[in-house]
């Protein structure tokens, strides 16, 4: 069955009953049924029902061998899900349902909700970039996050490492929204567990996927479409050349976004990809006022904000924001009672080791603003920042700056 565009400019009456709420669940959950099938089969036979009966047929006349739609027990088992965890499904046409999302083409039929859903009725601008941020990245979308919630917007992004969790947690007192890749059940990284429960208090966690999903990769480009339908703008904080913000970014151009970039050091290779989109006009941004300067005519703001530039000296990292852990790492890890002393203090010099690069780009940053920012004592960042000079990786500058080696 093909993926067309949806062939009616109006959505579909949302379902009303329990046995509606299923037989949605089961159009959308049966073998290739996307978002575009399931519109152009609701278009053509009238209702989700019929949609169900010839369902088969239709996928026989496609060339698919034994097809059936997917069982009512397990649409009936993710509502029972969904109702333990205390998910809301929000189907197209319903008030709570996003106007801006629902304007796309290939919008979510439906949604599964936790958290404030009054979120989704104020002004959203997106802000995505790099897992593997730098400490100026992470200041920067920090700062962005944190003046962009002062002026009345929700922050979106998809709850990540790196940027993501910094835009997530510098803006959750205000409101949020995580767009989850998995289940709206599943947190992923699980490190960022206690963030996706915090955030629920003034914002959301939304996502299109099967309660009790574990992500694949595939899901992240259709989770991404989400994060920029939701959004009047996307702001793209160091992005490789080939990254996931960038699917990101030229989602939102294809959606009628406007796309806003963060500029970085040349030599950084977590920067080119934003350095791409300024040179082929993207706006340059420094602060949360170039950002809402950017934002079309006819969108309304919310407030006033007379945002400074992003200051040279930064607040302390919230002593219970996750630290993103090396993959690498994280998979040979002893359990905490069978380590020695001495592999407790290899493994914890291992992980400075990866941090410390991870947060240090070509741009020299002070050596105590490194300290703040991995919340370790300078007594044991020292050792490590050493071993990392004498093998070249680090270069020490005049003033107390250091950078990365190209």
């Amino acid at each position: 069955m093909s993926e067309d565009t949806h062939p009616s400019t109006h959505p579909p009456l949302p379902p009303t009953t329990e046995d509606d709420r299923i037989s949605w669940l089961r159009l959308l959950r049966s073998r290739r049924v996307g978002p575009s099938t399931f519109y152009r089969l609701l278009a053509e036979n009238g209702s989700v029902t019929a949609a169900l009966e010839a369902l088969p047929d239709l996928a026989r006349a496609s060339g698919a061998k034994d097809y059936s739609p997917c069982p009512a027990g397990v649409a009936e088992a993710e509502l029972a899900t969904a109702r333990a965890t205390g998910a809301r499904m929000i189907t197209i046409g319903d008030d709570s349902y996003p106007p801006s999302l629902a304007e796309t083409a290939d919008a979510p039929p439906l949604l599964w909700a936790m958290g404030d859903l009054s979120a989704l009725t104020r002004p959203m601008i997106a802000l995505v970039g790099a897992r593997n941020a730098s400490s100026l990245g992470l200041r920067m979308a920090r700062a962005l996050a944190r003046e962009l919630a002062e002026a009345g917007y929700v922050v979106v992004s998809g709850l990540a490492r790196g940027i993501d969790t910094a835009a997530h947690t510098a803006a959750c007192d205000s409101g949020t929204i995580a767009v989850l890749a998995s289940g709206v059940d599943v947190i992923y990284p699980a490190e960022n567990a206690r963030l996706a429960d915090d955030l629920l208090a003034h914002g959301l966690r939304l996502s299109e996927q099967p309660m009790g999903l574990v992500p694949q990769a595939r899901h992240f480009p259709a989770r991404n479409r989400i994060i920029s339908g939701l959004a009047r703008a996307v702001v793209v904080v160091e992005a490789a050349a080939k990254s996931g913000s960038l699917i990101t970014a030229r989602t939102a151009l294809d959606q009628g976004r406007e796309v806003v970039a963060v500029p970085g050091h040349p030599f950084d290779a977590r920067a080119s990809g934003c350095n791409m989109l300024i040179r082929d006009g993207a706006t340059l941004v420094r602060n949360a006022a170039d950002v809402i300067e950017a934002l079309p005519a006819d969108a309304a703001q919310p407030a006033e904000t007379t945002a400074p530039e992003l200051p040279l000296s930064n607040p302390p990292l919230q002593p219970d924001a996750p630290r993103p852990v090396p993959t690498e790492t994280a998979h040979a890890v002893p359990p905490p009672d069978k380590r020695s002393l001495r592999e407790t203090a290899k493994l914890h010099g291992q992980i400075l080791h990866s941090d410390i690069l991870q947060r240090l780009g070509p741009t020299p940053l002070a050596e105590d603003q490194l300290i703040r920012d991995l919340s370790a004592p300078a007594a044991a960042v020292a050792p490590v920042l050493t071993d990392l000079e004498l093998d070249g990786r680090v270069i020490r500058h005049p003033g107390g700056l250091l950078s990365r080696s190209a």
